[in-house]
């Protein structure tokens, strides 16, 4: 006659399913972080507040305004005439080039009037505006 004992003889399982799930939460975490470190490099400026649009960012360049009113384009500091003569140079490297115009909240509107005047006479028909979301 045989005596059945407590200790049950069963394999060890391995649990895959919390792995999956561990190795998915790292992929999302490390997606989501790679997005903060693909935003273009520009100057820091405080932008005016807005409801946000999307804008294609593979074919736009950013415009700097800072509040003294100096021009940046992407990061290098130019004057209105070095402005418009680079622009019109990416213009016919693309021609559905968009400019993203950064202008500091405290700006002199005027200011940024006079550069989306250089910006359009340069012959560039699509020009957005970079604000901030509302919170």
């Amino acid at each position: 006659m045989r005596i059945n004992s407590l200790k049950e003889d069963r394999k060890p399982l391995l649990m895959i399913i919390p792995m999956i799930d561990i190795i998915f939460f790292l992929l999302v975490f490390f997606m989501m972080s790679m997005l903060t470190m693909v935003t273009q490099k520009t100057i820091a400026l405080n932008l005016p507040k807005a409801t946000i649009a999307k804008v294609d960012t593979t074919k736009t360049v950013p415009v700097s305004i800072t509040e003294d009113g100096r021009l940046f384009l992407e990061q290098n500091l130019v004057s209105e005439e070095e402005l418009a003569r680079r622009l019109v140079s990416l213009k016919t490297e693309n021609e559905k080039l968009t400019v993203v115009l950064r202008g500091d909240e405290k700006t002199d509107y005027g200011t940024v009037v006079g550069v989306m005047d250089v910006i359009r006479r340069t012959g560039i028909e699509r020009v957005s505006i970079a604000t901030e979301g509302r919170r």
